[in-house]
């Protein structure tokens, strides 16, 4: 008997049932005096809110480097695990605490690594939220992406921290990246 590739489900919104946890949004306390928060919206095609994403943050640490440390869902309150998740509320929103990352590669700019799980889509998908006014124009990523569509990767300091929106289609949709092993 051979076995073929199937492709993805539709995924629920059951991600507030199960996924979400104690914590999960807090990868340092909001007491620590290094915390900042990232923050935005999840929109659908029209600019609507979608109350029932559920997302992923992958980040190296304020010095550049990416934890091995294991423990991301039991967080112990001293160990940067350099991951966390977040759903969004009714109005689309998220917010993550966490510290600046520091460029994980030389001559990179720093960034959030983020998956982006919702109802309507067959598989996740993933991008990436830039620090402003880092070294943008050298990053080998940015660099990669037309020029007019990079701005929907950079995030935007505003009163609470840095603001980043996803779009997930239309007018200024986020850009999405590919990895080679999906």
């Amino acid at each position: 008997m051979r076995l073929v590739a199937t492709p993805g489900q539709t995924v629920g919104p059951f991600f507030g049932h199960a996924l979400p946890y104690d914590g999960g949004h807090e990868l340092v306390s909001p007491d620590n005096p290094a915390a900042i928060r990232l923050h935005g919206r999840v929109l659908d095609g029209a600019g609507e809110p979608v109350p029932d994403a559920l997302l992923e943050l992958w980040q190296a640490d304020a010095a550049g480097i990416v934890s091995r440390e294991p423990g991301s869902l039991r967080r112990d309150g001293r160990t940067f695990t350099g991951w966390g998740r977040a759903g969004t509320d009714d109005r689309g929103r998220f917010a993550f605490t966490t510290v600046r990352p520091g460029p994980a590669v030389p001559g990179a700019a720093p960034y959030f690594a983020l998956t982006i799980f919702a109802r309507g889509l067959l598989d996740r998908l993933f991008t990436r939220a830039y620090l402003p006014g880092e070294a943008l124009g050298s990053d080998p990523l940015l660099a990669s992406i037309p020029a007019e569509r990079r701005a929907t990767l950079i995030a935007n300091p505003d009163e609470v921290g840095l603001r980043f929106d996803v779009r997930l289609q239309g007018r200024d949709e986020t850009v999405f990246l590919a990895y080679p092993r999906d």
